[in-house]
């Protein structure tokens, strides 16, 4: 199932498909860059502290990227 949006309402981002249905529910931190960076139609992208984390669809954990 593709990844129709995504939105961080404070400390969460949620993930939803193309339909509107709720897929995830991330932690976006709470530092001042922390919080959603992008999302494809497969993967969500959430900076907290010095990483960026990319998860699938369904919120499972698939990469940790330096923030730089």
């Amino acid at each position: 199932m593709a990844i129709g949006n995504a939105v961080q309402r404070g400390s969460f981002v949620y993930v939803y498909d193309e339909k509107g249905r709720q897929l995830s529910a991330l932690s976006a931190g709470s530092g001042r860059e922390d919080g959603l960076k992008g999302y494809t139609g497969s993967t969500v992208s959430v900076r907290r502290g010095a990483f960026i984390y990319t998860y699938d669809e369904r919120g499972r954990q698939i990469s940790t990227t330096p923030a730089c």
